[in-house]
């Protein structure tokens, strides 16, 4: 079932009110209850680490991002697709996806929610969100990300409203295509503004380069597009919706567009990097054949194979396209491992200093034995604090579809 904004009549004729849409039984109670338990888990690890500080972390004063900022940038990026997914259709008049936009947004907004929710978790301590506010550089690209994360989520929550009303017979085409048009803007806008928080940052070689925020934007359209996918397919099994193999089809192929372009980005970094007498021949090194190979041969394999699935005619199966899916997601969070270890990987000042447990992790064999493996690894606290986030994201997911009116209103 296909959907024409400027084609299809109004649906204020024949649905004059969308109730809201009951979904599921006890699977889905199930899966709201496990979900709570592991947010209220999540939380008291939280406590665990706010009451000991971050030094329970692994991370440390030559790595002072981890897995929380690792996460924050890969969940900003599933966020993107949601949105885009549904608000390029109605901004450009374009027929869309078979009615999954309201199902799109609401994934978007529970990325975001939990994009910010590791920004909380990784300060270190809830007062300084005040701080952040009360004593803000509006100078600086964090603060920036800040504004531009927070207006992003209140458009993603007004476009779901504004489509909710357009369904319900109030509002206008015009007012929610406009809500589209700045909805996208913002999307685009959020996932620039992050890659400028590393890309200029000149002392980190893995960092600093102009070709951050494409790369970002397109690494979103790939992790978005998978998620999407893997939720319409999942909830029209489960019979929440009524959806064609043709639409499924089309955002296969789109996804494996989107991944080829990405890969494109990346084999064009390393490329420029790698090439003989380059300064970042290290960078490809550490990458390819270093700590962080298993990361990159994960992202580059995953991604290939993806995209082999999404073009080849024979093999768009549900099954296989929930699988390529699954294979881009995993390649886009390696992705994010790379950039944000990487970063660190790589020593940028010569003699730092006496080295502490304080410091460094593996400060025991001196500066090179730092830097022999990855700078930085979690420890037990900060994956059940992440457990934790993400449990409270399949908690709204969930919740949504089954209090929301998320139904196609055809």
């Amino acid at each position: 079932m296909t959907e024409d904004i400027s084609a299809t009549p109004s649906p204020r004729a024949s649905s004059p009110k969308v109730p809201a849409a009951k979904f599921g039984g006890r699977g889905i109670n199930i899966g709201i209850a496990v979900a709570a338990v592991v947010t209220v888990a999540g939380l008291a690890l939280w406590v665990v680490q706010l009451s000991g500080g971050l030094v329970q972390t692994g991370m440390r004063n030559f790595d002072s991002w981890g897995l929380y900022i690792t996460l924050f940038m890969f969940l900003v990026g599933l966020s993107a697709g949601g949105l885009i997914i549904s608000s390029v259709p109605r901004a450009f008049g374009m027929k869309g996806f078979g009615g999954i936009s309201k199902v799109a947004v609401w994934t978007s907004i529970c990325c975001t929610v939990l994009a910010i929710a590791f920004v909380v978790v990784d300060l270190g301590h809830p007062a300084r969100l005040w701080e952040l506010f009360a004593y803000s550089n509006l100078g600086s690209p964090l603060m920036w990300d800040i504004v531009v994360l927070g207006t992003y989520l209140v458009l993603s929550i007004a476009y779901l409203w504004a489509t909710l009303r357009f369904e319900g017979g109030k509002g206008s085409e015009r007012s929610l295509r406009a809500i589209s048009v700045v909805a996208l803007a913002c999307a685009i806008l959020v996932h620039s503004v992050t890659a400028w928080i590393f890309g200029l940052q000149q002392s980190h070689e893995m960092w600093y380069t102009a070709l951050l925020a494409p790369w970002f934007v397109s690494s979103a359209l790939v992790c978005g597009t998978s998620l999407v996918l893997v939720v319409v397919i999942a909830l029209r099994r489960a019979g929440y919706l009524e959806l064609d193999q043709a639409s499924i089809v089309k955002l296969a192929k789109m996804l494996g567009a989107f991944v080829l372009v990405d890969l494109y980005f990346f084999a064009c970094d390393l490329l420029t990097a790698g090439f003989p007498n380059a300064s970042g021949a290290e960078v490809v090194a550490m990458l390819t054949a270093g700590p962080l190979a298993p990361f990159f041969w994960t992202e580059v394999v995953g991604c290939i194979l993806c995209a082999v699935v999404c073009f080849v005619p024979r093999l768009r199966t549900s099954p296989l396209i929930v699988v390529a899916s699954l294979l881009a997601i995993v390649g886009i969070f390696c992705k994010r491992v790379q950039l944000l270890v990487g970063g660190f990987q790589i020593p940028n000042i010569d003699m730092a200093g006496p080295l502490t447990p304080y410091t460094v992790t593996g400060w025991e064999s001196g500066m090179a034995g730092a830097y022999q493996g990855m700078v930085y690894f979690p420890t037990p606290l900060e994956f059940g604090v992440a457990l934790g986030v993400m449990g409270l994201g399949a908690l709204l997911l969930l919740a949504g579809l089954k209090f929301l009116p998320l139904k196609p209103a055809e």
